[in-house]
């Protein structure tokens, strides 16, 4: 489990093919400290999607990616220095300070608009109705791992506002529209619509059942 805080950015050496998966080489000695280092086998948020770590370098780790990982996330297309965000797994009773974030990739999203208001940035994301009709507005989602509040929703897009500090300090600052997104849905939400049986929740029921707008 993780909050979608980005702890640092790291840069892919290499994606090499392991059978029908990957394995991604990453650098990134910001995420060791000697208070709590990395060891084999934990697991850390590459992008949003939660790795198993299998080998470990004085500045970075390797973590190896499913054939299935692979088909639902941004993985197949990612090169050789491109910047991913990581995060580490949650600790229990640490702060949180984001959302509760699986790691699980629901969709690759597309980045469709990024204009600025004020000093703070729209992005516009393309998706999937399937994950619009799962997404409500001032409710959570991770792009890429990142944490966000949404802002508005459409039919097949949603849009989060960012401010200059989660630009500066996530690969998000670093989008182009074109450009691919791992998207992960609210997991409380998404709980929630499995257990109405996929009826779609309108603000008003929402607020009518006790949410405050």
């Amino acid at each position: 489990m993780f909050t979608g805080l980005i702890q640092c950015i790291g840069v892919l050496r290499g994606r090499y093919t392991r059978g029908s998966g990957a394995t991604l080489s990453i650098m990134a000695p910001a995420i060791f400290s000697k208070e709590d280092p990395l060891i084999l086998g934990e697991s850390i948020a590459v992008n949003g999607a939660c790795l198993t770590v299998s080998h470990i370098y004085s500045d970075g780790f390797e973590a190896n990616v499913l054939e299935e990982t692979l088909k639902c996330t941004m993985f197949s297309k990612i090169v050789r220095d491109n910047r991913v965000n990581l995060e580490r797994a949650l600790r229990v009773g640490e702060r949180l300070g984001g959302h509760f974030v699986s790691g699980h990739v629901d969709e690759v999203g597309t980045l469709l608009e990024r204009r600025p208001v004020g000093c703070d940035f729209i992005f516009r994301i393309g998706c999937s109705q399937t994950f619009a009709n799962g997404t409500i507005r001032k409710g959570s989602v991770a792009l890429s791992g990142v944490s966000l509040t949404v802002s508005d929703v459409g039919t097949n897009w949603f849009e989060v506002a960012l401010i200059p500090t989660t630009l500066r300090e996530t690969t998000l600052g670093l989008l182009s529209p074109g450009e691919p997104l791992n998207l992960e849905a609210d997991i409380i939400g998404l709980y929630v619509r499995q257990a109405l049986g996929h009826r779609n929740l309108s603000l008003e029921q929402l607020i009518a059942a006790g949410f405050t707008d």
